[in-house]
């Protein structure tokens, strides 16, 4: 048993001393297999059907099409009359997270009528195990605030999603953790604050939260730097970066940390079998804790944390956001269940949204190695403006403003799905060439290698 596992064990025995063990109540189903119920096979296909096409082709009428116009700035010459017919009509999406087009899927939108199991929000789900994260020094520390050396030593990404941080926000604020942010990806700077607090200079910069202060310490009777957590997005979803897995597994044996990451990005999308950003790196097996959303490539809503089922019960009991919540309903949590059935099953769907990846990089040249595509523009009006011409052109690509960025960092993010098509990346090329530089893929990528 790791050490992880006795401290949680340790955790779970002291909530039920106190009698505050939570578990849920479980659900009293027919057999889930269609052999015993026949009405539960889910019928698949071996390529593209017609109604995968309204996951990214939608109607927009002229009223709401003006509407869309009118909130994005313009010059003179791009203004609307009153009179004036802007059209409206087919308007191609690359600005949603429906990667696998499931979201139109039969069998995903029958399946409304069936059993399932509950679960909480993606966003949710990072704050409810941070939160079960921060609580396991204040179980252990016999009913005191635990000391400085007592607390448990979060390392986390600079760019991790906000959930993220709201988590580790919020463990802090039951005085159970510290932070420690280190710059984006790089695993240098992770390395050094594995070893030994840096000094305050050498703190990453630009953070999207801030950095605690030399005078805080790692370490102490209960929890070391061999033994804090490490949470942190498996793909970014601003940049499309993926975070360095076989480095960061490298660093997780040298210094024996738990690894969590947030998959939301990746679930589904990457992998043989959609198993995420660590089937494609190999590295199942070194993954701790994974968490992810059904919001996404499911097309469907809702969270998950993939762990113990040691975890599962200490989440239970001191994750809030999930204690607080009230689950999904029922038939959104069978779509999902149905979305998760025909992902594994028609795999078409992977190689098409990598297909369009491929394309996308060659007739841009641009370096980006999964769906998500980041075009930095920089002011926020220039941005504003780029999303305008896009909609013009028949393209619903949003602008990313602070403070989901950076100011002078404003971006279009574009994101791609296996239900468009190689005319859509063309006219999609095309229409972008204004903003598209063509720094040089770099071909040695794990993942480029895998297109």
């Amino acid at each position: 048993m790791s050490l992880w596992d006795r401290w949680v064990d340790a955790a779970l025995s002291e909530l039920s001393s106190k009698k505050l063990l939570r578990s849920t109540r479980p659900i009293s189903l027919p057999s889930l297999t269609p052999a015993a119920n026949p009405s539960l096979e889910i019928e698949t296909f071996d390529g593209p059907g017609p109604w995968d096409r309204s996951s990214v082709e939608v109607q927009i009428d002229e009223p709401t099409f003006r509407e869309w116009l009118s909130e994005l700035p313009f010059d003179g010459v791009e203004g609307i009359g009153e009179d004036e017919n802007v059209g409206g009509g087919k308007m191609l999406l690359f600005s949603g997270n429906d990667y696998l087009g499931l979201s139109s899927h039969p069998a995903v939108r029958s399946a409304a009528a069936k059993d399932c199991v509950l679960c909480p929000t993606g966003f949710a789900a990072n704050l409810a195990f941070m939160t079960a994260l921060g609580s396991i020094s204040s179980l252990l520390s016999l009913r005191r605030t635990p000391s400085d050396d007592e607390r448990v030593a979060i390392f986390s990404d600079a760019l991790n999603h906000a959930s993220i941080i709201d988590g580790i926000r919020l463990a802090e604020k039951q005085q159970g953790t510290k932070v420690f942010v280190y710059r984006h990806c790089d695993m240098a700077h992770l390395d050094s604050l594995l070893y030994v607090l840096p000094a305050k200079d050498d703190q990453a910069t630009d953070m999207a939260y801030p950095p605690i202060s030399q005078s805080d310490l790692i370490g102490g009777e209960f929890f070391t730097k061999r033994s804090s957590p490490l949470l942190l997005c498996s793909l970014f979803s601003m940049d499309g970066d993926f975070a360095p897995l076989p480095e960061l597994v490298a660093l997780r044996r040298k210094h024996g940390f738990l690894l969590a990451i947030d998959d939301a990005h990746a679930t589904l999308v990457c992998g043989e079998s959609g198993g995420g950003a660590a089937e494609i790196y190999e590295c199942e097996d070194e993954v701790d804790i994974c968490i992810g959303t059904l919001s996404k490539a499911a097309g469907c809503n809702g969270g998950f944390i993939a762990c113990s089922n040691t975890w599962k019960q200490l989440i239970q009991s001191r994750g809030r956001a999930f204690i607080f919540s009230t689950s999904l309903a029922v038939p959104i949590a069978a779509a999902s269940h149905a979305a998760i059935s025909v992902a594994r099953k028609e795999k078409w769907r992977r190689s098409a949204i990598w297909s369009r990846v491929k394309e996308f990089n060659s007739l841009t040249r641009l370096s980006i190695t999964s769906p998500i595509i980041s075009l930095v523009i920089g002011s926020e009006e220039a941005a504003l403006r780029a999303s305008r011409h896009m909609l013009r052109s028949g393209f619903h690509v949003t602008a990313i403003r602070p403070p989901t960025v950076a100011p002078n960092s404003c971006r279009l993010r574009i994101t791609l799905t296996a239900a468009h098509t190689t005319e859509d990346i063309k006219r999609l090329a095309a229409a972008l060439s204004p903003w598209i530089s063509a720094p040089v893929l770099d071909h040695s990528s794990p993942i480029v290698s895998k297109l």
